[in-house]
């Protein structure tokens, strides 16, 4: 390539060195944010691609720089600066054009082929560019052998790049990316010496820039000093956003395991059992292999829960989860369903001997006692078993397993039953009152009745209980008994609870625009109490519809207000600071802790109508209520005692000290419009007056 008619350049192998690192070092980070661009698509693969063609262009343009850095010739080399900044520009769009042609899904051949050729002729371009910017005279002599091994050798080794980092995935091994960085880096330092070797140099040449432009040495150390920065730069850049979307990828994944996993049990729940249920039947099918599934539900467990608190609930359906998981085979898919439910999906020995085996084997699981915190609690559970497809589809089994576990709790529980057709009576028809319950809700065919409050010592009406009716347009006047619990199952109570709230407070708000100011009491379920803004539903109520809070009074049970004693405690706070009245119902029933009973804002005890009942007849009945009236004494609240039917029951409650009376003695139940018509025109079922309180104009208080 070269003749004595030519001055051949010099070497310093330490800066050819440099070269290559530098080169390698462009090449990984133009890699690393490359891989971004397929991945990411919008305005965040611009971004990408800018970052990467920068790095990369940037690169190709600073290794001239730094390989003639120091006695290249014999004579001094100088450049003028404008054709350099041109030919930096040029290298970013050559980088840019190359990843625009070869940094897609899945790139052809021919791509790959498109993207070498604009990397090649791009590369020389630029380097050539370098050395024009020289202005040597005479002029450079270019041998085209030469420029045609270093364009050949660019394209060659950014194509093979393109094709081992970009051509099918987005994310590809750490090794593998400093594998191609390694070739793509080779491939710029080639082409350096490629082109270097094929600008041959006149014998008299010299570089007419040398005296009043930049040095080649302050142009070397400017351009890798300032690309090496900008290089580690962009790396850092890169690296954060790879860790900041590795984090958000794991915190996506935990979320995403958090809908499809139980928090109390860590098993899967209903909706990711569903699922895999889903994926599972249509692999059966084609394998024509059985599945089994069997529901699991605890035998008495809401008498655990009532007898020692949802505390201990909760540990006997840890522990219960444990032993499941513990009987479950490889293969098996065990969830957490309901709040005392679980289900066992069999893919192996699935036929009914099998799944009659695994339910016994699961039913023996309860033979041994629970140990709950030093309790001892002896439970049973009932297994419904459905066999896939002989038990109908993949949509109907889970359905059909709950009929067979119901059907085996009616008959006793504590052992398991196959599904049969006759089972689903009462599923069907709870869907079919769930689905009447929905249309009720929209078309108002829900409706309060109220029952009065008696005031113990005067025997006048003070306020009124307000209890959900339901008027079917087909069954009639159908029971909160049969569809409070519907409602509660399918997580329809939630929207029955506002709906009562609401209802309430128009209804007071209409009694006071007719001269009646009732108090109204309301009932708060458990599931209620679980929603934090549930003091803000009933702020909101009492707001709009312009009602006292006063005139609102919360009824909660005993039992679900001593389930979570701290949890309770934060919502009858915030219940007393909307200034609702507070009364705890069914009292005697549950398990309180004084200590914490006595911190509660509560304005009143109801005592439960099984002790007023039986106290004609029982001592104890007696002295049960002689002791709580003492208690509220005590505590400063007022008592109540519901379910009183007859005049004996009524004298025992007023000489034990009851504040208010409540029962079919006085009224039962009855419309808004019943209740009006008896407190204006004394036509009702006794001759009760109402306390003339109630027909006073409302005392100015603030709306909280």
């Amino acid at each position: 390539m070269e003749s004595d008619a030519f001055i051949a350049w010099g070497v310093r192998p330490e800066l050819w060195l440099a070269v290559l690192l530098l080169a390698c070092l462009a090449a990984y980070v133009a890699l690393d944010m490359a891989r971004r661009v397929a991945a990411q698509p919008g305005r965040p693969s611009r971004a990408w691609l800018a970052g990467s063609a920068l790095a990369l262009g940037s690169g190709l343009w600073a290794i001239h720089f730094i390989g003639l850095a120091a006695d290249a010739m014999p004579f001094g080399i100088g450049y003028g600066g404008l054709i350099s900044f041109g030919a930096w520009l040029l290298a970013v769009a050559t980088a840019a054009g190359t990843l625009v042609v070869g940094v897609v899904p899945s790139p052809g051949t021919a791509r790959l082929a498109s993207a070498g050729a604009v990397w090649g002729v791009g590369a020389f371009a630029t380097l050539a560019l370098c050395f024009v910017d020289m202005h040597i005279s005479p002029s450079l002599v270019w041998h085209a052998a030469g420029v045609a091994a270093a364009v050949t050798g660019a394209g060659l080794g950014a194509a093979l790049t393109l094709a081992l980092v970009l051509r099918v995935r987005t994310s590809v091994a750490a090794s593998r990316q400093v594998a191609a960085a390694l070739l793509l880096g080779l491939s710029m330092a080639a082409t350096h010496v490629a082109t270097t070797r094929a600008a041959q140099v006149p014998f008299d040449a010299v570089s007419l820039n040398h005296f009043n432009s930049a040095s080649s040495g302050a142009l070397a150390l400017l351009a890798s000093v300032s690309t090496a920065a900008l290089l580690l730069l962009l790396l850092l850049l890169s690296v954060i956003e790879a860790r900041m979307r590795r984090a958000l990828r794991r915190a996506i994944g935990r979320i995403d395991e958090a809908t499809r996993t139980d928090a109390l049990t860590s098993l899967q729940n209903r909706t990711a059992f569903e699922q895999r249920l889903e994926a599972v039947a249509p692999l059966a099918d084609r394998k024509a292999a059985p599945m089994a599934l069997l529901f699991i539900a605890l035998d008495g467990f809401k008498q655990v829960n009532d007898s020692f608190g949802r505390k201990v609930g909760d540990l006997l359906l840890q522990e219960m989860a444990q032993r499941l998981r513990g009987a479950s085979r490889q293969g098996d898919v065990l969830a957490r369903v309901g709040g005392d439910e679980f289900a066992l999906l069999m893919v192996r020995d699935a036929e009914k001997d099998g799944a009659a085996r695994a339910a016994q084997r699961l039913i023996g699981l309860f033979a041994e006692p629970f140990d709950l915190e030093g309790r001892q609690a002896l439970v049973s559970c009932s297994i419904g078993v459905v066999l896939y497809p002989q038990h109908g589809g993949q949509t109907t089994m889970m359905p059909h397993a709950e009929a067979a576990a119901r059907a085996v709790k009616r008959a006793g529980g504590g052992t398991h039953a196959f599904f049969e057709p006759h089972m689903l009576n009462g599923v069907s028809e709870q869907l079919e009152l769930l689905r009447d319950l929905r249309v009720a809700l929209a078309k108002q065919q829900l409706e309060l009745y109220f029952q009065p409050k008696i005031h113990a010592p005067s025997g006048e009406v003070t306020g009124a209980e307000a209890l959900m009716r339901w008027h079917h347009p087909q069954r009639g006047m159908v029971s909160p008994a049969l569809f409070i619990p519907i409602a509660e199952r399918y997580g329809l109570i939630g929207a029955l609870g506002n709906w009562v709230i609401d209802e309430a407070c128009r209804q007071a708000r209409d009694w006071r625009d007719q001269g009646l100011r009732m108090r109204v009491a309301i009932n708060l379920s458990v599931h209620q109490l679980r929603h934090p803004d549930l003091p803000e539903r009933i702020a909101g109520a009492l707001l709009r519809h312009q009602i006292n809070p006063t005139l609102l009074t919360c009824e909660i049970t005993e039992s679900v207000a001593m389930e979570d004693p701290q949890a309770t405690a934060k919502i009858f706070d915030k219940l007393a600071a909307v200034g609702v009245h507070i009364s705890i119902d069914d009292f005697g029933t549950g398990y309180s802790s004084l200590s914490y009973l006595r911190k509660l804002p509560a304005k009143e005890l109801k005592i439960d109508r099984s002790f007023v009942l039986d106290l004609e007849t029982s001592a104890d009945a007696r002295a049960v209520v002689d002791a709580v009236v003492k208690l509220a004494q005590a505590l400063g609240l007022k008592v109540v005692a519901e379910g009183v039917e007859t005049e004996a029951q009524n004298q025992i409650l007023r000489s034990l000290g009851c504040d208010e009376l409540q029962g079919y003695l006085f009224a039962k139940p009855m419309s808004a419009k019943a209740l009006v018509v008896w407190a204006m025109n004394n036509e009702g079922p006794r001759a009760l007056s109402f306390r003339d309180s109630l027909f006073k104009e409302t005392a100015p208080l603030a709306m909280h």
